[in-house]
C-alpha cells in the first residue's frame, strides 16, 4: 500500500467512490494477452480502454506480435495495408471487448467499453464517417464498443446520426466549450429522434472526450512569448499560466450538470436513457513543471470518466491524491476563464487550431501506422510482390522524398482513388477512372471468362489473330511475347498495322478455318481494325462459309458500331469493355483478359498478381511505400524539376515486350499542352558518354533470368550518376502487377505535370487529317497530288514549307546533314518507318537509331506506323517541341484491296502516313519525310549509308 491509499485501497480503485471511471488510453496485443490488462482491470479497477491512430502506431509498428495473424491473413487473401491494419485493429479490439464484458456487465453498461476509430482521414468528411461508424459498428460486434467520432464541424452530424441509429459513440478532439455544447446538443437530439420513431434509447451509451493538456500548452506558449516580449500584463498572464485547462474543463462539467437538470434530460431518462459522460482525455502532463498527475488528481468527479496513459497511470497509482476536486474552487476556474478573456487571450482561436492539429496529428499517426503495415506486409509476402530500387542523385532523391511527403500531407492518393479530379486538372479526369477496380470486377466475372477459356480449347483452335490498334492490341501484343504458346491453345499474334505487306504475313500465318478470330476496338468506330475486320472475314467467309462468324469474338464497348456489326454477321461472342475506361488504361479489362483467355493464360492466377498490384497502390497505402505513387513521383519530378523526360526503359529478354506497352501508357497520357515524358523503348544499351542529363532510366528485370552483363552496364549507369529506377519480377506473370502499379504511376506523374493523364487530343488531330485524305480518295480515287522537294536517286524528300527552308541541299547527305544539324541537347530523334515491321526493318531501325544515338548523344526512337499514332504519335505532336522527325514512306512492293471499299490498305496507310506528317508540321516540329521508291531493302540501305554520313 502506498502512502496516497484511500481506505486501504489504491489511488486508482480510490477513484470509483468519487464517482469516476479510470480507463486505459492504451492498446497492444501483447499486453492483452500476457494478463496485464487483465491485471489492470482487476487490481487496479480500470473500467475502459480507448485507442487512437498513434496508440495502435506504437502496437502494430514496432516488435512481432501481429506476425502470426498478418501471416494467417496474407495466407487467405489479398489485402491492402488499410485492410489488413482493420483485421489487426478489429482482433484487438474484439479481445479487449470480451475482457471489458465483465465490467460492462456489472455496470449494466455504464462502464466496460474499447473505442474504435473511424479512420482520421475521413474527419472532413460527414456522410463517409456515418458510413465507416456503421460498418466498423457491425464489423467488430460486441455491445461494449464504443465508435470514435471526432468533433469537427463534419463530424458533428454524423454524431446525431449514429445515436439515431443506436451505436455507442465517444466524441474525441474536444477542445472548447462551445464546441463541446454542439456534441451535447447532437447526442441529446439523436436520442430524441431515435425516440421519437418508437425505438429503444436505452443501452446507448456516449462519451464525450474533452482534450485537457494540450490546451495548456497552446495556452501556456502563448503566455510564455508575451511575457518573454515584456507584455504589460505579464504577472496576470503568469498567474493563470497551467490553469486554464482544468477551468476549461470545469466549464464544461457546469454545463453537463445543468443539461442533466434539464427537462428534455429528464424525459429521455425516463425513456431509459444513459447520460452522456465527460471523458477527460490527453491528460498526461507535457510540461515538466506541473505534476506528472495534475490532470487526473485535478478533475475527478461524479459520472466522469478519465482515459489515462500508461505512465500516468503508474504514476497515479504510485502517488495520486484522489478526492472529490472538480467540483471544487469553482469560483477561481471562472475567474480564470474571465482573465483569459480579459488578457486577450484568444482561446476560440486557439481550440479551433489544436482540432486541426488534432485531426493533422491523428492523419499522420495514421500515416506512420499503414506504412507500418504496408512494410511488415510487403516483408511477410516477399517474392510475391515486385521490388523497387531507387538509385538517384542526392538532389534528385532530396526532391523525391519531398514530392512523396506532398502527396502523403495532402492525401493525394486517397484523393485520386475517391476519382477527385482537382489531383489534375480539375476536367472531366473522374470519367476516366473505373480502371481503378476493374481487377475486382474481373475476378467477379472470372466464371465467365474461364467459360469462354474451355470453350476456346475443347474448339481447337490452333490460332488466334488479334485484331486492334493502340490499348486494343499493346497489352495483349505483351501477353504473347511474355508468355508464348500455352499448351492446348492456340497461337495469339497480333496485328496493329495497315501495312499490306504486313497483312499478308499475317495472312500466311494463320489458316481460317482453325482460327480464333479477335477484334478489339473501344470506340468500334476506329478505321484500323474495321478495315482489318473486313478483309479478314472476307478471307474466313472465303474458307468457312456463311459459319466465318463463328470464328469471331469481339470486344468493344456497349452500343458501339463494331457490337452491332458481330451481331449482323453472327460474331460467336461479345465481349464488353467499360465506357469508363480509356484503352491505354485497359489491358486488365476484357481487352487485355479476352485474348489472354483465349491464348491459355492461367487467368486465376494472373488476377490475383494484379490484384497484388493494387492492393500494394491503394489509397490506403502511404506514398513512400506505395509503389505507383513511388514511380509516378520519380517520373514527375525527375521531368518538372530536373528536365528527365527520356523515360528510358531497359528490359531483359523474357520481358521486354513490356516496353511497348508502357510507350503509348505514358505518351498518350502525358504529352500534351508542350509537357510530358518521351518514353524510350528498346534503345540498346551502352555506355554512359553515350547518354545526356535528360534521361531517367528505369531497368525492369526478371530477377531469374540471367542478365550478368545487363546488371553491369546498369551499375556503370548508376556509377557515373544517371538516376536509374530498377524493377525486379521474380515471375513473369508479376507483369500483371506491374501493368497496375504504371497505371498509377502515370496518373500520378500527370498530376505533377498538371496535365489531364487521360485524354489523347493530338491522337485525334491525326484520326481527322486521315479521314479527310481517305475522303478525298474515296471522291477521287486518288490522294491529293504533292510534289518533292528535292530527288536523290530512289529517295524524294518532303516537308512543310518552313520545314523546307531549313533543310538546304541537293543531295540526300546535305538534306539528311541539314536536318540532324537540328537536334540540340536534350532533343530526341524519332525514325516513324511505315513499313513492315519483321526481322530485316526492326534490324534495320535499331542500327539506325544507334548510330544517331551516338554521334549525336541524344535518345532515340524507333517506330512503325501506323502502329505509333496509336501510341508515342501523341508526345511526339501534343508533348514538349525537342523532337526532330525523320518519317519514311515507301512504294508497298503489292497492295491489298478493303473489301467494301474504293480505298486499299496502301492507300490507308499512305493517308495515315500523310495525315501524321501534317499535324507534325502544323505543330511546327523539325520533321522530314524521305520516300522510299522500288526496291526496300535497297532503299533502306541507301538511307541508311546517307543518314550515317550525314551525322
Amino acid at each position: 500500500m502506498n502512502a496516497s491509499s484511500v481506505n486501504g485501497k489504491s489511488p486508482l480503485r480510490a477513484l470509483e467512490q468519487f464517482g469516476q471511471s479510470p480507463w486505459l488510453d492504451f492498446v497492444r496485443r501483447g499486453y492483452t494477452r500476457d494478463g496485464s490488462m487483465a491485471a489492470l482491470i482487476e487490481q487496479d479497477g480500470v473500467k475502459g480502454v480507448t485507442s487512437n491512430p498513434a496508440i495502435f502506431q506504437k502496437a502494430m509498428g514496432e516488435g512481432t506480435d501481429y506476425d502470426a495473424q498478418i501471416h494467417d491473413i496474407l495466407g487467405k487473401e489479398i489485402v491492402s495495408a488499410g485492410e489488413l491494419y482493420e483485421r489487426l485493429a478489429v482482433e484487438d479490439i474484439r479481445e479487449v471487448a470480451k475482457l471489458l464484458k465483465p465490467v460492462f456487465d456489472q455496470t449494466k453498461g455504464i462502464d466496460g467499453y474499447v473505442s474504435l476509430e473511424v479512420s482520421p482521414y475521413l474527419a472532413l468528411d460527414t456522410a463517409a464517417t456515418v458510413e465507416e461508424a456503421g460498418r466498423l459498428w457491425e464489423t467488430v460486434s460486441e455491445p461494449n464498443l464504443m465508435i470514435k467520432i471526432p468533433a469537427t464541424k463534419e463530424g458533428i452530424p454524423a454524431i446525431h446520426q449514429k445515436i439515431a441509429d443506436g451505436v455507442n459513440i465517444n466524441v474525441t478532439l474536444l477542445f472548447s466549450l462551445d464546441m463541446y455544447k454542439a456534441v451535447v446538443e447532437a447526442w441529446i437530439s439523436g436520442l430524441e429522434a431515435r425516440h421519437k420513431e418508437g425505438k429503444s434509447v436505452a443501452g446507448i451509451a456516449s462519451v464525450a472526450s474533452f482534450f485537457v493538456s494540450r490546451v495548456d500548452g497552446k495556452v501556456d506558449g502563448e503566455i510564455d512569448r508575451r511575457v518573454k516580449a515584456g507584455d504589460k500584463d505579464a504577472e496576470a498572464l503568469k498567474a493563470i499560466r497551467g490553469k486554464v485547462a482544468i477551468a476549461n474543463a470545469k466549464m464544461a462539467y457546469l454545463h453537463w450538470q445543468e443539461i442533466m437538470k434539464s427537462e428534455r434530460w429528464t424525459k429521455l431518462k425516463a425513456a431509459g436513457a444513459q447520460p452522456q459522460r465527460l471523458l477527460w482525455a490527453s491528460t498526461g502532463t507535457k510540461d515538466k513543471a506541473y505534476s506528472d498527475v495534475l490532470y487526473v488528481d485535478d478533475l475527478i468527479g461524479p459520472e466522469t470518466v478519465n482515459t489515462i496513459p500508461p505512465a500516468t497511470l503508474d504514476a497515479f497509482r504510485d502517488h495520486g491524491k484522489p478526492r472529490d476536486s472538480l467540483e471544487e474552487n469553482i469560483a477561481d476556474a471562472k475567474h480564470v476563464m474571465a482573465e483569459v478573456k480579459r488578457l486577450g487571450l484568444d482561446l476560440d482561436g486557439m481550440t479551433t487550431k489544436l482540432v486541426s492539429e488534432g485531426v493533422a496529428s491523428f492523419e499522420e499517426a495514421f500515416d506512420g501506422l499503414l506504412g507500418s503495415v504496408a512494410k511488415k506486409q510487403n516483408e511477410l509476402l516477399g517474392n510475391k510482390l515486385t521490388e523497387t530500387k531507387l538509385s538517384l542523385p542526392k538532389d534528385f532523391d532530396d526532391a523525391v522524398k519531398a514530392g512523396l511527403e506532398t502527396w502523403r500531407k495532402d492525401g493525394t492518393i486517397r484523393r485520386l482513388w475517391a476519382k477527385d479530379a482537382s489531383v489534375w486538372t480539375n476536367g472531366p479526369e473522374a470519367k476516366w477512372l473505373n480502371w481503378l477496380g476493374i481487377v475486382a470486377d474481373r475476378l467477379e466475372h472470372l466464371p465467365e471468362l474461364e467459360a469462354f477459356q474451355k470453350e476456346v480449347k475443347a474448339r481447337g483452335f490452333k490460332q488466334v489473330l488479334l485484331l486492334g490498334m493502340g490499348g486494343s492490341s499493346l497489352g495483349p501484343e505483351v501477353l504473347a511475347m511474355t508468355f508464348g504458346k500455352h499448351e492446348g491453345y492456340g497461337h495469339l499474334y497480333v496485328l496493329d498495322s495497315t501495312d499490306p505487306q504486313q497483312v499478308r504475313t499475317f495472312e500466311g500465318k494463320i489458316d481460317p478455318k482453325e482460327t480464333l478470330f479477335i477484334v478489339s476496338s473501344k470506340s468500334g468506330s476506329t478505321l484500323e481494325p474495321n478495315i482489318m475486320l473486313s478483309y479478314f472475314l472476307d478471307v474466313a467467309k472465303k474458307a468457312l462459309g456463311e459459319k466465318a462468324g463463328e470464328h469471331f469474338v469481339a470486344v468493344t464497348d456497349p452500343g458501339s458500331a463494331l457490337e452491332k456489326k458481330a451481331k449482323e454477321d453472327g460474331f460467336w461472342k461479345v465481349f464488353h469493355g467499360d465506357k469508363q475506361i480509356g484503352g491505354r488504361y485497359s489491358v486488365l479489362s476484357n481487352f487485355g483478359m479476352v485474348p489472354a483467355a483465349a491464348s491459355g493464360v492461367p487467368l486465376k492466377l494472373f488476377l490475383e498478381d494484379a490484384l497484388h498490384g493494387v492492393k500494394a497502390c491503394d489509397g490506403s497505402v502511404p506514398a513512400a511505400v506505395n509503389p505507383g505513387v513511388l514511380l509516378g513521383t520519380v517520373f514527375g519530378i525527375g521531368a518538372e524539376k530536373f528536365g528527365r523526360d527520356k523515360i528510358t526503359i531497359i528490359a531483359t529478354k523474357q520481358v521486354m515486350d513490356f516496353g511497348a506497352w508502357a510507350e503509348q501508357l505514358i505518351a498518350e497520357s502525358t504529352g500534351k499542352l508542350g509537357k510530358g515524358l518521351i518514353p524510350i523503348d528498346d534503345e540498346t544499351l551502352a555506355g554512359p558518354t553515350h547518354y545526356g542529363k535528360d534521361r531517367l532510366f528505369v531497368y525492369f528485370r526478371l530477377s531469374n533470368e540471367h542478365s550478368h552483363e545487363q546488371d553491369e552496364a546498369v551499375k556503370t549507369l548508376i556509377d557515373a550518376g544517371q538516376p536509374v529506377v530498377t524493377i525486379s519480377l521474380h515471375d513473369r506473370r508479376q507483369i500483371a502487377q506491374e501493368f497496375f502499379r504504371w497505371e498509377i504511376a502515370t496518373a500520378v506523374a500527370g498530376a505533377f505535370l498538371g496535365i489531364n493523364p487521360f485524354d489523347q487530343p493530338d491522337v485525334e488531330a491525326s484520326k481527322i487529317e486521315t479521314k479527310k485524305l481517305t475522303a478525298a480518295y474515296n471522291e477521287t480515287g486518288s490522294l491529293p497530288a504533292e510534289s518533292p522537294f528535292a530527288t536523290d536517286g530512289d529517295l524524294e524528300f518532303f516537308a512543310d514549307k518552313k520545314n523546307t527552308a531549313a533543310l538546304k541541299g541537293d543531295t540526300a547527305q546535305a538534306i539528311l546533314k541539314a536536318h540532324f544539324d537540328r537536334v540540340k541537347v536534350g532533343d530526341y530523334v524519332g525514325l516513324l518507318a511505315y513499313i513492315e515491321r519483321d526481322r530485316n526493318s526492326i534490324e534495320w531501325i535499331q542500327h539506325t537509331r544507334l548510330a544517331i544515338r551516338d554521334a549525336k548523344t541524344v535518345a532515340t526512337a524507333a517506330e512503325f506506323g501506323p502502329r505509333f499514332l496509336h501510341s508515342t504519335g501523341q508526345a511526339y505532336k501534343g508533348g514538349p517541341d525537342s523532337g526532330v522527325f525523320l518519317q519514311i514512306t515507301v512504294d508497298d512492293a503489292q497492295d491489298l484491296p478493303v473489301p467494301g471499299a474504293r480505298y486499299s490498305f496502301g492507300v490507308v496507310k499512305a493517308a495515315q502516313a500523310r495525315g501524321d506528317f501534317d499535324v507534325l508540321a502544323e505543330r511546327g516540329r523539325r520533321a522530314l519525310r524521305v520516300h522510299i521508291k522500288g526496291d526496300l531493302k535497297k532503299g533502306l540501305a541507301t538511307l541508311a549509308s546517307a543518314i550515317k554520313a550525314a551525322i
